[in-house]
C-alpha cells in the first residue's frame, strides 16, 4: 500500500519570482559576498552561561534570501508538512529537514522520512555560511560545520513547547558543539530555563534577523 502523498505548502502564496531584493551599499563600504551576513552593530549579548544572542545579525536582504531559498524545496518532496507525536497529536507549526530528517517520533536524525520515504532536500551553502561566521561572532564554541537544519514555520497561532535539543550524535553533544536558531518574520517569544516549568522560565523577544546559539552548558 502506498503511503498518502504530502499535501503542497507554499511560505508565500501569491509570490512571484521576478520580484527581487535590492540591497543598498552605502558609500565606502566593501560589497558583502552573497549570504554573507555583516557584523557591522550587531549587539552581543551574553544571556547565560553556553547562551548567546546576535541582534540584528542577519540582514534583511538576506532574510528574504533566506526565505527564498526555502520556498522550493518545500513544495517539493521533502518539504514543509505538520509533524505528529507519538500521542498522534499535532504540531501547531509547518516543519522542513534539510541535509537530514528529523523523526519526532523517533527523536532521531536519518536519510529519510518514515511516513514518505522522501529525502530531506540540501543545506544551502548561504545558511551554513550564515550559522559559521554567527558561531564565530559568538566566539565562545567549537567550529561547527552544519550537516542538519531545522526550518519551522509558524502561523499567528504557531508554537512550540519548552523542549530539550538534544538529538543530535553524542559526540556533538559531548564536543560542545552548539546549535543556532535564525529568525525571520514577526517578533516572536522565546523562554527558556532549567525545568519544564513555564513559570520559572526567562522570556525575550526575538525579532527578525536575530540569532541564538546554545552550546556547552546551556546544552546539558
Amino acid at each position: 500500500m502506498s503511503q498518502p502523498s504530502t499535501p503542497l505548502f507554499d511560505l508565500c502564496p501569491g509570490y512571484h519570482e521576478s520580484r527581487t531584493a535590492k540591497t543598498i551599499i552605502p558609500k565606502g563600504s566593501m560589497k558583502r559576498k552573497a549570504g554573507e551576513p555583516s557584523t557591522d552593530a550587531v549587539s552581543v549579548q551574553h544571556l547565560r552561561p553556553g547562551m548567546v544572542s546576535l541582534k540584528g545579525f542577519v540582514k534583511p536582504e538576506d532574510q528574504i534570501g533566506m526565505v527564498s531559498m526555502c520556498r522550493q524545496p518545500g513544495k517539493g518532496p521533502g518539504g514543509f508538512y505538520r509533524p505528529s507525536l507519538k500521542n498522534g497529536a499535532k504540531l501547531n507549526l509547518w516543519m522542513m529537514s534539510l541535509g537530514k530528517n528529523w523523526d519526532p517520533t523517533a527523536r532521531s536524525y536519518g536519510p529519510t522520512r518514515p511516513f514518505d520515504g522522501a529525502q530531506a532536500p540540501t543545506i544551502p551553502d548561504a545558511f551554513k555560511m550564515i550559522a559559521q561566521t554567527a558561531n564565530s561572532t559568538a566566539s565562545e564554541f567549537p567550529q561547527i560545520n552544519p550537516d542538519i537544519c531545522i526550518v519551522n514555520y509558524y502561523t499567528n497561532f504557531g508554537k512550540l513547547g519548552l523542549h530539550q535539543d538534544k538529538d543530535e550524535s553524542k559526540s556533538s553533544i559531548n564536543q560542545g558543539l552548539p546549535f543556532i536558531s535564525i529568525s525571520i518574520g514577526d517578533t516572536a517569544e522565546f523562554m527558556f530555563g532549567d525545568t519544564r516549568d513555564k513559570g520559572k522560565a526567562t522570556k525575550i523577544d526575538l525579532e527578525s534577523g536575530d540569532v541564538l546559539i546554545l552550546g556547552g552548558g546551556s546544552r546539558i
